[in-house]
């Protein structure tokens, strides 16, 4: 049986001028998890917030009180370093760092901002270094990556070196409020067929409308921005995409 549903809206489209209210009444609504997308404007063409954001709204929703319990800060690191900015999300209170393959397979080993080093760092590398600074860690994989560059990661003997959760993105990352991929779902199924116990997430285009069929494809971890912060009713939302994936657990 797959991992239960968690519904995790992206702040993305949150109201920024209240944005610690605006996650605090999300949790109150049911969700889960607050998805927080971080970008760069170098690995995507957008610039969203950094740590000191996150710094400033972890006061507004308690911490999880289990491993991948509620109020736990998703954190979508888009952006071309990871490795450098580990240590500062965990300060700022980051409970899942989800970084990007294409990024660790091309970027430093440097651990700091302000650090430079011609040393490369890569994918299992990066879960381990995330693990040591006590955060859970996530891969995403952007929509020209095709799925298989995974298997080796997953399949790792080496407990500390694999990932938490398996992001596939539903979206080109950089912007939201873009149109679904069903196109990504197979690599979804793909994942689930392997890997019945992991946790796989979608973002990108998640709603109502196109919910029945990530959680067909075997999605448990929901990332939807619009569909919940633009809703009437935020909680009917929320309980629809939980009730979507549960029924096909």
């Amino acid at each position: 049986m797959a991992p239960p549903a968690i519904i995790a809206p992206s702040i993305l489209s949150a109201d920024f001028a209240a944005l610690g209210a605006a996650c605090s009444d999300t949790i109150g609504q049911g969700c889960d998890w607050l998805h927080i997308d971080i970008m760069d404007g170098h690995f995507v063409p957008n610039i969203t917030f950094g740590a000191p954001v996150v710094t400033k709204i972890r006061p507004h929703v308690g911490r999880p009180e289990a491993s991948m319990g509620q109020g736990t800060f998703d954190c979508h690191m888009m952006i071309a370093e990871p490795k450098k900015w580990v240590k500062d999300f965990q300060k700022a209170g980051c409970d899942l760092y989800c970084f990007h393959y294409e990024a660790a397979i091309d970027s430093t080993a440097a651990e700091n901002p302000a650090d430079e080093t011609e040393k490369k760092t890569n994918p299992k590398e990066l879960i381990h270094y995330i693990h040591d600074n006590g955060m859970l860690a996530g891969i995403a994989i952007k929509p020209q990556t095709p799925v298989d560059v995974l298997w080796d990661i997953l399949r790792n003997p080496t407990k500390s070196e694999r990932p938490d959760m398996v992001l596939v993105m539903t979206v080109h990352p950089g912007f939201g409020g873009q149109k679904f991929m069903a196109s990504e779902l197979p690599k979804v199924k793909a994942l689930r067929e392997r890997y019945p116990d992991l946790n796989i997430e979608v973002d990108g285009g998640l709603s109502e409308g196109t919910i029945d069929q990530a959680a067909e494809a075997g999605a448990n971890v929901i990332v939807a921005g619009s569909a919940v912060f633009g809703a009437k009713d935020p909680a009917d939302v929320i309980s629809k995409l939980r009730e979507a994936v549960d029924k096909r657990r």
